[in-house]
């Protein structure tokens, strides 16, 4: 995996930005990039440490790929439900980490569209 190729998928998709903010916490989480779609996330990885991406997956997608696969473990941060870490170079190839972190930006842009959209409703009201 490449970083510039992974940073390169991230922000060509529709409506992504990207940012370093938990460098404001704590001076070790400087080097944190994480991808937003509708101001959430739903990527982020270490630029000096590139050895794992962390992304949102369903509850159903997370047991799945833990069963089969080595390269799934913990998030960085352990309290972020439904998240999961992918280690690069071991048992999962590029192409479907690219597919799962595609995945994680659906997952993330539906679930804040709809959330938009009501509040939208309800203001109309």
């Amino acid at each position: 995996m490449n970083i510039e190729d992974l940073r390169n998928f991230c922000i060509s998709l529709q409506g992504v930005t990207e940012k370093t903010p938990f460098g404001r916490f704590a001076a070790r989480y400087d080097s944190i990039l994480v991808f937003y779609v509708l101001d959430h996330m739903f990527c982020f990885f270490d630029i000096d440490d590139f050895t794992s991406v962390n992304l949102r997956s369903t509850p159903a997608e997370i047991e799945e790929l833990r069963l089969t696969r080595n390269a799934v473990g913990n998030p960085l941060n352990r309290s972020l439900k439904h998240w999961i870490k992918i280690d690069f170079n071991k048992d999962i190839p590029d192409s479907l980490i690219y597919s799962l972190i595609k995945q994680s930006y659906d997952i993330v842009r539906e679930q804040y569209s709809k959330k938009k959209c009501s509040k939208k409703t309800r203001s109309i009201v």
